[in-house]
């Protein structure tokens, strides 16, 4: 088979984009292909590059081809390193799924390869985010009944704790809504739904916790919850830096103990 080197792809973005960039790469037999996220990519007026058109018949079929080449649980890791959203990790995406196409099955754990480590090692980074989402996340109940929750999570990890938050509250409508990327998800009892909302017309949700209209009875749920963490919080035993190491600052917004604390 010959292959032409040293091509510039540009993506959307998307994990289906980024598969049907696999697939134009073997098709069109470039072997060694530079991919770029579209709002990364500054062209250049002396090279070429091809804006990939995302398919999903196309993306399907890679996906499918690499769950018969790797275990599930790399098939897991591949997913969370894509949600990290990070500039590097798509190149060792697309540099991966071609080292486990051109090699036999068996090679998803040679770890002694760059793309195989680096997915590895942000798909851990991923989870551990994950974690301290469905550790951290506390409700506030609005007036029209909905159980809301805001998060600015450091790696897109929404689509990865739908599967908790469902089975932990499925006798509750609930939203989580991720901030820094405008889309939340939403449980109506029924389904899980991907949702983005117009926080400037809706009513009964804004962006600040403090402007959105809460039902009557979470105040004094919020000061009962207070007084007892407040009660059981022994001063004499009172070990800021290891309380940070465990609850790291950033999370305490989250927190409902938190609020107007000094801890």
């Amino acid at each position: 088979m010959l292959y032409t080197d040293n091509q510039t792809y540009v993506f959307d973005g998307t994990f289906y984009g980024l598969l049907t960039a696999v697939f134009e790469s073997y098709e069109r037999r470039h072997k060694q292909v530079k991919l770029w996220h579209k709002d990364l990519y500054k062209p250049d007026m002396f090279a070429e590059h091809l804006e990939v058109a995302t398919d999903s018949g196309k993306a399907k079929r890679v996906w499918e081809g690499l769950k018969k080449k790797i275990s599930p649980t790399h098939q897991k890791h591949y997913y969370s390193a894509f949600l990290s959203e990070q500039d590097e990790i798509f190149q060792h995406l697309f540099d991966y799924a071609h080292y486990i196409f051109d090699h036999p099955k068996g090679y998803d754990s040679n770890y002694g390869h760059e793309a195989v480590l680096s997915i590895a090692q942000m798909s851990q980074k991923v989870h551990r985010e994950k974690h301290r989402m469905e550790a951290f996340i506390r409700f506030k109940k609005s007036n029209n009944g909905m159980f809301f929750a805001l998060v600015n999570p450091d790696f897109n990890v929404l689509p990865l704790i739908i599967r908790h938050f469902k089975n932990r509250y499925a006798d509750q409508p609930w939203l989580i809504y991720d901030e820094k990327r405008k889309y939340g998800i939403h449980y109506d009892l029924q389904a899980v739904h991907e949702v983005q909302i117009d926080f400037k017309q809706e009513q009964a949700l804004t962006v600040s916790d403090s402007e959105i209209t809460l039902d009557e009875q979470e105040a004094l749920y919020t000061t009962l919850w207070k007084d007892y963490f407040k009660s059981t919080n022994i001063e004499a035993r009172r070990n800021m830096k290891l309380h940070i190491q465990h609850v790291p600052k950033r999370y305490w917004r989250y927190l409902t103990e938190k609020e107007g604390s000094y801890w």
